[in-house]
C-alpha cells in the first residue's frame, strides 16, 4: 500500500477518513493545520488528537496563519473591497490543503494526502477524473474544481462512496468522540457570518457610505458601504420603495450600488477567470455541458466558449439570477467536473437578457 497524511479537522468525516484508510491497509499520519488563531482551537485540535491516539497513529498541528492570512484572507477582504462576494474555501482547498499540505506529506514521506471531503477520484487511462459523491446532499465537488492533474493524483477522499447518515454511523461505533458533532456551515474565520465586521478589523478602516442608484443613475439613497452587499441582495437596504428593490450590480470605482427590480437580476451571459480545466487541457472548440453559479444552486444547461488558456465566456440556455460577481461557476458533464472558473463583474453590454 504505502503512507498517508491525513487531514484531520477535528470534525467526524475527516476521523473516520482514517479508520477506513487503515482498512485499506495505509500507514497513517494524522495532521491538522492551524490556520488562524481560533481555526484549530481547543475542542478541534483535541478532537482531532483523541481520535489520532485511539487508532494509533503518529499526530501533529501545522502552522500555516501566515500563509492562510496571505493566501485566503486578504484575497477574500480584497474581493470584497472590490464589489465582489468571493468564495475562501475554493481557494484554500487550492493553495492550503491541496498545496501546503501536500509539501508536508513530502516532508513527512507519504506519497498521498486523504481528506473528508464528499468527492470521488477516478483514473480514466492517463487522466484523473474529479466526480460528485455518492451523498449529493454532501457533495463538495464543487469546492475542488481547481485542483489539477497532479494534486488529484496524490488525493484521495474515501468518504465519497458513502452516505453522511453511514460515516456517523461508524464514528459512532468506532467510539469516537465527535460522532455526533455538528458540520461547520460557516467560512471558519467568519464564524458568525458578519463578513463586513471582519473585513474592517483587518483593514482598521470603517465602511465608506456611498450612494444607492437605479440603472438610470437616479440617486435612491445612501448605502452603509459596498462590502455590506452582494449581488441578489434584498433585506438591509433601508430603502422604501413600491416593489421590492436587490442589489444588480456593484460598482466600486464610483462607490455606488446600483439597485433594480427582481427581473433585473436574470442574464444568460457571463465571462469568468482563473479557468481550470481539471483534464489539463483547454478545449478548441465550444463546451456543451452543465454548471453552477455558485455551491447551492441547481446545474444548468450552458454552452462555454474557451478564451485563451484561463478564461471563458459562458452561455446558458435559460437566464440565471444573481450571477454574483466572485462567486465561483463550475461546470459539469454529468457525475463529472470539467473545471470552472471565477465570475467577472459584469459587462455593460453584449448581455443576453
Amino acid at each position: 500500500m504505502g503512507k498517508a497524511l491525513i487531514a484531520m479537522s477535528g470534525g467526524v468525516d475527516s476521523s473516520v477518513a482514517v479508520r477506513l484508510m487503515q482498512e485499506q491497509g495505509e500507514e497513517c499520519v494524522g495532521v491538522t493545520m492551524s490556520l488562524f488563531p481560533k481555526s484549530a482551537g481547543v475542542d478541534d485540535t483535541a478532537a482531532a488528537r483523541d481520535v489520532a491516539k485511539r487508532l494509533g497513529v503518529p499526530f501533529y498541528v501545522a502552522d500555516y496563519q501566515d500563509e492562510f492570512k496571505k493566501e485566503v484572507i486578504e484575497s477574500f477582504i480584497q474581493a470584497y473591497l472590490h464589489g465582489q462576494t468571493p468564495n475562501p474555501c475554493v481557494v484554500c482547498n487550492k493553495k492550503l490543503k491541496f498545496g501546503k499540505l501536500l509539501d508536508r506529506a513530502a516532508e513527512l514521506e507519504c506519497d498521498k494526502i486523504v481528506t473528508g471531503h464528499y468527492a470521488k477520484i477516478e483514473k480514466d487511462t492517463e487522466t484523473y477524473l474529479l466526480k460528485k459523491a455518492e451523498d449529493r446532499k454532501k457533495d463538495q465537488s464543487y469546492m475542488l474544481y481547481r485542483l489539477s492533474q497532479e494534486q488529484l493524483g496524490k488525493s484521495r477522499f474515501p468518504l465519497g462512496t458513502y452516505k453522511k447518515t453511514e460515516i456517523r454511523e461508524m464514528a459512532e461505533a468506532w467510539g469516537f468522540v465527535n460522532a455526533r458533532k455538528k458540520d461547520s456551515q460557516d467560512i471558519c474565520f467568519v464564524p458568525d457570518g458578519d463578513y463586513a465586521r471582519v473585513i474592517e478589523e483587518y483593514t482598521k478602516e470603517g465602511s465608506r457610505p456611498g450612494p444607492f442608484i437605479d440603472e438610470d443613475g437616479t440617486v435612491l439613497g445612501t448605502h452603509r458601504g459596498i462590502i455590506h452587499y452582494t449581488v441578489g441582495q434584498r433585506r438591509g437596504l433601508g430603502i422604501a420603495a413600491p416593489e421590492p428593490l436587490y442589489v444588480c450590480q456593484i460598482n466600486p470605482e464610483q462607490n455606488t450600488v446600483v439597485l433594480g427590480h427582481r427581473e433585473k437580476l436574470f442574464s444568460r451571459e457571463l465571462d469568468a477567470d482563473e479557468f481550470n480545466w481539471i483534464a489539463g487541457n483547454v478545449p478548441n472548440q465550444p463546451v456543451r455541458c452543465r454548471a453552477k453559479i455558485r455551491y447551492h444552486h441547481e446545474e444548468e444547461p450552458c454552452t462555454v466558449y474557451p478564451e485563451g488558456e484561463d478564461s471563458a465566456h459562458i452561455v446558458f440556455e435559460a437566464p440565471q439570477r444573481a450571477i454574483t460577481p466572485g462567486q465561483s461557476v463550475v461546470l459539469y458533464d454529468g457525475d463529472v467536473v470539467l473545471g470552472g472558473g471565477t465570475i467577472l463583474p459584469m459587462k455593460n453590454s453584449g448581455r443576453t437578457k
